[in-house]
């Protein structure tokens, strides 16, 4: 089992600034990937980030050049800078761990972009 509590969530003005941890803890494997997803009031989850242990990161186009991911391995920890925020990143922001096929979630923390 995995545990994933995330933190740095709220409410910021369009055009500002917020970054999310995410802290993982329990039976982690040196091989994983972890990253961001998001969920927006009647629409699907969806990838926002990824970073693999190897130091592979991809992006959803709609925030490339704006979000930046970063992992320290030795803290299993995750997190994802998002600057210039736009109305449109209002949603749960939800971290995720995976390893050989398994998937695990965080709580979820609220991300409120007013404009």
């Amino acid at each position: 089992q995995v545990q994933l509590v995330e933190s740095g969530g709220g409410v910021v003005q369009a055009g500002g600034s917020l970054r999310l941890s995410c802290a993982a803890s329990g039976s982690i494997f040196s091989i994983n990937v972890m990253g961001w997803y998001r969920q927006a009031p009647g629409k699907l989850r969806a990838l926002v980030a990824g970073i693999h242990s190897g130091g592979t990161i991809n992006y959803a186009d709609s925030v490339k050049g704006r979000f930046t991911i970063s992992r320290d391995n030795a803290k299993n920890t995750v997190y994802l800078q998002m600057v210039n925020l736009k109305a449109e990143d209002t949603a749960v922001y939800y971290c995720h761990y995976s390893d050989w096929g398994f998937d695990y979630w965080g709580q979820g923390t609220q991300v409120t972009v007013s404009s």
